[in-house]
């Protein structure tokens, strides 16, 4: 089958790509610092930088979630069960066997239907468990004037705040490897990285680049 190359990630979309992608691991490194995992930056420093890192990443996705609102992007995160089965069967068997991939790529379906039910999970459960329970341990000498103090406990919520950390690390993890299973192994991390992707052409088209998008 021949391959049409289109421009799919605009500029902001891949500026806060890249952008969450290195606040996410300065804070995995600092964070499990400050849980106690090992030795690197020093305690006090390993809680200066994972706090400048979470409220860098507060201030990203304020513009982002604007963004997606502003041009209409949120559409790509609708989860769908359409075609589900054989996205699975794809990635448990056919990714293995060298089968062809069921989904295809385009300016207004960028997300396959996994990729957007783990995004919904992502953005609806384990993004605001992290916020939350961070935002708890950050501010836990105002819990007295909140009346915070009488129902919750702090081993309580840096457990909780501990096990999102575990899944944004295993989902984050997960991704990486994600984009090596395109047409070569650094298919998909070139195409965040300069927008066009090399997708599978419809039945009829060429494979001369389609210029379809506009470049936001």
């Amino acid at each position: 089958m021949s391959e049409a190359r289109i421009y799919i990630y605009k500029r902001y979309e891949r500026f806060w790509h890249w952008s969450q992608a290195l606040l996410i691991i300065v804070m995995m490194i600092s964070g499990f610092e400050v849980h106690g995992s090992y030795a690197l930056l020093g305690f006090k420093t390993a809680v200066q930088v994972h706090t400048f890192a979470a409220w860098a990443l507060v201030t990203l996705w304020v513009f982002t979630v604007f963004w997606h609102f502003t041009i209409g992007e949120w559409r790509q995160y609708i989860p769908t069960l359409k075609n589900i089965d054989a996205m699975i069967r794809y990635y448990v068997i056919g990714i293995f066997k060298d089968a062809p991939h069921p989904f295809r790529k385009t300016v207004v379906k960028k997300h396959n239907p996994l990729q957007r039910l783990a995004y919904l999970v992502l953005l609806a459960v384990i993004m605001p468990t992290i916020w939350i329970s961070g935002l708890l341990y950050l501010f836990y000498a105002q819990w007295p004037l909140l009346g915070l103090d009488h129902w919750l406990g702090l081993e309580m919520v840096a457990l909780i705040h501990t096990i999102a950390a575990f899944m944004i690390t295993a989902f984050f993890f997960i991704h990486v490897y994600l984009t090596t299973t395109g047409h070569t192994v650094f298919a998909h991390i070139k195409a965040m990285i300069t927008g066009w992707e090399e997708v599978d052409a419809p039945h009829g088209a060429s494979g001369a680049s389609n210029q379809t998008g506009t470049r936001h």
